[in-house]
């Protein structure tokens, strides 16, 4: 399983050891009233918020007996990362492969601790909300007043990169990004003019486009 948090800029995280349990919460919304002679009545509204949380860590040293792969990143920089988005207001986009998890989220709560006899090691515990867009208009836009023409902001993610690391090859790429090695020649395709014309040939710090 390979866990992933991406920003719209193309920042990305791919977390270096998978937890034991993944929670995904899903609630319906309802109103209540209260009837006479009936007493209260629940009516039901669109689905509540959905809420994905896991624990794990961040590890100073990479053990590939559970890291997923071996340049993991330093563990204070990448807690520091997650403050950062979790302050932002911009989305980021969820993947959890090979399950159906692609979704669009923030950052809801972010716990971090330390253990005295693991230094360096930062063990964490993460909850996302489901991102819904939406959008406040003004009563100047709802009447057609001149605000209404400025245009909305675009929150569709630009296109997907990679940056090719050490010890990368397509297959692999293709699988961490589509949960498919087979998909390596999609890649290659869309980047042979970064690539040439050795597929097998890629070199660390090439930025592949990843097709959708």
């Amino acid at each position: 399983m390979d866990i992933t948090l991406e920003d719209a800029a193309g920042g990305k995280l791919w977390f270096p050891v998978n937890p034991t349990e993944i929670g995904i919460r899903r609630e319906r919304g309802f109103e209540t009233f209260q009837i006479i002679n009936l007493g209260e009545i629940d009516v039901p509204h669109g689905e509540k918020i959905k809420e994905i949380s896991f624990s794990s860590f961040f590890p100073a040293e990479a053990d590939l007996s559970y890291c997923r792969y071996e340049n993991i990143p330093d563990p204070q920089q990448t807690m520091n990362q997650l403050n950062t988005w979790m302050s932002e207001r911009q989305p980021l986009r969820l993947m959890i492969t090979p399950s159906e998890v692609n979704v669009l989220v923030i950052i809801a709560s972010h716990n971090s601790t330390f253990r005295a006899n693991e230094p360096g090691d930062v063990y964490f515990d993460l909850t996302f909300r489901t991102w819904k867009d939406y959008q406040i208009r003004s009563v100047a836009e709802l009447s057609g007043g001149a605000s209404a023409a400025e245009a909305r902001p675009d929150l569709k993610p630009v296109p997907k990169t990679y940056t090719v690391r050490s010890g990368d090859t397509l297959w692999a790429i293709a699988k961490l990004n589509f949960g498919s090695g087979s998909r390596w020649r999609d890649i290659y395709d869309l980047n042979a003019a970064v690539i040439g014309p050795n597929p097998d040939l890629i070199s660390p710090g090439q930025e592949l486009v990843m097709p959708t």
